[in-house]
């Protein structure tokens, strides 16, 4: 039986697990969940996530929240299969995975989402980007790429020389950051330029890549 996960092509979430699943050469269905009317807030999606949030994967009776613990679902489901994202093989390299994602998660994803928000989001409620709040954490971001940059002058990717969830976490909120006019942060730095293109790069976010048309055609 396939995997059902409930999303949008277009959210950086639902495309995060998405490309996981192309990495791990999974077979899934994807069931849109229509976000410009609301039906992630009302039932029967809300039975799935009482937090009203997509995505959701269901696989049989199992039902997961949460794009980060999906894909390392996925990712430990599948690790005979396509490329190792865990390096469930090396103690060591598993380790440093998780490092970085948690990275990812507690020091990149909070300053770059909120700029994600006031450039693509905050037009679509009829306000205009608020500057102040871009500045601010642009500025934040700024010193979190300065580690990255450290660290990707050390090894190719962040958690050493290999390709992992902790830059495919990456991938779908920077692919929209790269769309603003804050994207010097990253061409600036030439290590974290590089991993950049490299990761987007990838043949399974390509394929993902192509229906993220949020800055073009709405949320």
């Amino acid at each position: 039986m396939a995997l059902k996960l409930y999303g949008a092509a277009l959210s950086p979430c639902t495309s995060r697990v998405m490309t996981c699943l192309h990495e791990k050469e999974a077979d899934f269905e994807l069931v849109p969940v229509d976000l410009f009317v609301g039906e992630h807030k009302q039932l029967p999606f809300l039975a799935k996530n009482p937090f009203g949030q997509i995505p959701v994967l269901d696989d049989g009776d199992l039902s997961l929240l949460e794009s980060r613990a999906i894909s390392e679902y996925v990712a430990e489901k599948f690790k005979e299969t396509g490329n190792d994202l865990i390096r469930h093989q090396s103690f060591k390299e598993a380790a440093e995975v998780k490092v970085w994602m948690e990275v990812e998660s507690q020091h990149y994803h909070p300053e770059i989402s909120p700029i994600i928000f006031q450039f693509f989001a905050a037009p679509l409620q009829g306000k205009s980007p608020d500057q102040a709040i871009i500045d601010e954490n642009a500025a934040k971001l700024g010193k979190v790429l300065d580690a990255y940059e450290d660290k990707l002058g050390r090894t190719k990717y962040l958690a050493g020389d290999f390709y992992s969830l902790a830059d495919l976490f990456h991938l779908s909120f920077t692919y929209y950051f790269m769309k603003t006019p804050c994207a010097d942060l990253i061409n600036d730095r030439p290590h974290v330029k590089a991993w950049w293109e490299d990761i987007s790069s990838r043949p399974a976010f390509q394929k993902v890549a192509s229906a993220m048309n949020f800055g073009e055609n709405g949320n």
